[in-house]
């Protein structure tokens, strides 16, 4: 077996990190794999993802008590795991509002008291767990704050780093650099490669402070419209279809889907300045 995998790694006239970046996939995608989960086990994270979308500030013991509701026998333990697994957890103030990597740095809360008053101002980034029919991805997802559009976004299979710097330089390439970016805690956003691309850039770091869950609100709700108006209505075979999904839908949200918060325009729209009036956040 052994053989035929090194055989199989030679037989290629491109190193594997080209491939990667033709494909447009994560290079860690090639070569981590998810941890196994049965048929159970995804059916109850694709419950807990709905929990978790209707009642955001739900913490393990709540869905737990909800999954026991809809008549699944399953202990706080089990759905704590796979919460971990998804990346999800309840928005209130504590120590640490999310887990940071190993001796990575955490700046400091720039939002405060900030009036957004226009696109390229704030960023936001954030990470979300997908499910499909069998299986599951995650998505990363670079917003700008002021028109709510999506400038870039990623799929991966693991929750690493190189999928959300890969969407990151390419918001950067694409659309210019913001004055800040802000995210969470999290070991992918607090990571020197992440940082490192926000500073070589010039733009200042923004990270969500304690009870500070709010920063990134406008970001949840682009992932209960993705998963309401897409995802959960498809119910994706491949990451094939659903990265050809997402493709449509994110030209749908950008283009032709009317906000009210931004008085019925499209982010298209107020991004490039075609939408008169006073949208300041």
């Amino acid at each position: 077996m052994s053989e035929r995998r090194a055989q199989s790694h030679t037989a290629h006239a491109l190193p594997k990190r080209r491939r990667c970046a033709l494909l447009d996939v994560a290079r860690s995608t090639a070569y981590d794999r998810p941890d196994p989960f049965g048929e159970e086990d995804l059916a109850l994270m694709r419950r807990i993802d709905e929990v978790h979308l209707k009642w955001p500030f739900y913490g393990s013991r709540r869905i737990r008590d909800e999954l026991q509701a809809l008549g699944h026998n399953v202990n706080r333990k089990r759905v704590r795991r796979l919460m971990r697994h998804m990346g999800l957890q309840a928005p209130y103030p504590r120590r640490r509002t999310s887990q940071p990597g190993k001796g990575h740095k955490i700046y400091p809360d720039l939002l405060r008291d900030l009036v957004i008053e226009r696109s390229n101002q704030v960023w936001a980034a954030d990470i979300c767990y997908i499910p499909m029919a069998k299986g599951f991805m995650y998505l990363v997802a670079i917003m700008d704050w002021h028109s709510r559009r999506v400038l870039s976004w990623r799929l991966s299979n693991t929750l690493d780093t190189d999928f959300c710097v890969d969407a990151l330089q390419e918001a950067v390439r694409r659309f210019g650099t913001p004055e800040i970016v802000n995210t969470d805690q999290g070991a992918q956003f607090t990571s020197e490669v992440f940082t490192g691309v926000l500073k070589d850039h010039g733009i200042q770091i923004s990270m969500d402070g304690k009870g500070r869950w709010v920063d990134n609100v406008f970001v949840e709700r682009l992932w209960r419209s993705v998963k309401y108006e897409d995802v959960y209505l498809r119910a994706y075979e491949t990451p094939a279809e659903l990265r050809a999904g997402l493709t449509r839908y994110f030209d749908f949200y950008n283009s032709r889907r009317r906000h009210s918060a931004l008085d019925r325009y499209t982010p298209d729209a107020v991004y490039f300045h075609q939408a008169a009036g006073d949208l300041a956040v």
